[in-house]
């Protein structure tokens, strides 16, 4: 075909910031999950953490209802509309005993990820200093880079002198650090009297701090996650994310919030404004629900994430493979057995997908310090656990 002489061949030239944004090593794990399946092979998806559960038939009904609202179909306030803002600032009431001013201290996001990469534009940018805690959920660190800011890791751990430790050996404080338990990809979690002792630290070294509270209800036995929020003089210096995403199984839904300092409300809700026009009102009004009247369906999640992570690992141990318990999230972090350790976590994960036809996230995926392990989620029912822990056994000979 003979080329236009009126138009010139023109080259596509990126920003410079996408030069430092790596390839997404999970999507490519996916493409060859998906390219499997559709050659007929019956992939156990240990990858992303994508619940598979629904949500709520109350809260599929309440968008069906408001839907058929006209008014429902324009531009909804960017901020969240008051009925969910006041609903998030019961629930922390109720929860956790922490006071919020729903007018100041709560905005809704479009999940938790929108909101953590909007606020770190908003708070960050070239000379600052970030700490993201290792390994790490990658938006933590990307949208701090996107921002322009350095950034450095620390280990991720559940003591919290520790912490300061590690903080205090830095050559310069952070304006800004990643907080997020129970943890991912490591389900970690840790106690109230971690922050009781970090907050004050962070208060007196002027440290903002973000904590991403995505699976504070995915928790076993009798362990109830802390909010940050609950220390005395927290909401000085900090914000926590939440979303509707895993507790309510509306992940694709898009609906999650910030609560805390006022400033930086203010500062997200500004940046958004910009942005995007916030959640479509059906939604808006279906979380409400979920939130005031749907506390059974959330225990009942969190029970069936127990579940089938006591099925994977105690079926896993059978194999001879041992790995720690934990309190939450919906995650199991492994380390790979040692007859297996100098593949490194990504030639492992492509050995499991090959040979047992598993498919789980390599470590190293979430930063170096990931190495030597890999990551499961545990959204597959128990009958396809069980499953994938035979086909596991299968090959591996520890």
């Amino acid at each position: 075909m003979t080329q236009n002489p009126q138009f010139k061949t023109t080259s596509i030239v990126p920003a410079k910031r996408m030069d430092q944004l790596p390839d997404y090593l999970f999507g490519k794990l996916n493409e060859e999950k998906q390219r499997r399946r559709r050659e007929g092979i019956d992939v156990i998806d240990f990858g992303m953490g994508n619940p598979d559960m629904p949500a709520s038939r109350e809260a599929v009904e309440k968008i069906h209802q408001v839907i058929e609202d006209d008014k429902a179909h324009r531009y909804p306030n960017p901020a969240g509309i008051p009925n969910l803002l006041k609903a998030v600032a019961d629930h922390y009431d109720e929860f956790y005993g922490v006071d919020l001013n729903y007018d100041q201290e709560v905005v809704a996001t479009i999940g938790s990820k929108e909101g953590l990469s909007h606020l770190a534009l908003a708070m960050l940018g070239p000379g600052d200093r970030c700490v993201v805690p290792a390994p790490f959920f990658p938006i933590h660190k990307w949208c701090a880079v996107i921002a322009g800011a350095e950034i450095q890791h620390l280990p991720v751990t559940d003591n919290a002198e520790r912490m300061i430790d590690y903080m205090e050996k830095l050559d310069r404080t952070p304006k800004l650090i990643f907080l997020n338990f129970p943890h991912n990809p490591t389900s970690t979690t840790v106690d109230l009297d971690f922050f009781k002792t970090f907050v004050p630290y962070c208060l007196e070294k002027n440290v903002i701090i973000i904590h991403d509270f995505a699976y504070k209800d995915i928790t076993f036995g009798d362990y109830k996650a802390p909010s940050i929020l609950q220390v005395e003089g927290a909401k000085e210096i900090a914000v926590e994310f939440t979303t509707m995403s895993k507790s309510y199984n509306m992940a694709g839904w898009r609906c999650g919030f910030c609560v805390g300092n006022s400033r930086m409300i203010q500062l997200l809700t500004r940046i958004k404004s910009f942005f995007d026009y916030g959640l479509f009102t059906p939604v808006q009004v279906a979380a409400i629900h979920e939130l005031r009247h749907n506390r059974d369906q959330v225990k009942e999640v969190a029970r069936k994430y127990e579940s089938r992570r006591k099925v994977l690992t105690e079926g896993l141990e059978r194999y001879g493979w041992d790995i720690p318990y934990s309190r939450g999230a919906m995650y199991v972090w492994a380390h790979i057995p040692d007859r297996y350790r100098e593949m490194g976590s990504l030639k492992f994960a492509e050995w499991l997908l090959e040979e047992a036809e598993v498919l789980v996230s390599p470590g190293i995926g979430f930063g170096p310090a990931g190495e030597g392990h890999i990551r499961m989620s545990l959204v597959e029912n128990t009958q396809r656990i069980r499953q994938a822990v035979r086909q596991i056994g299968r090959i591996i000979d520890l």
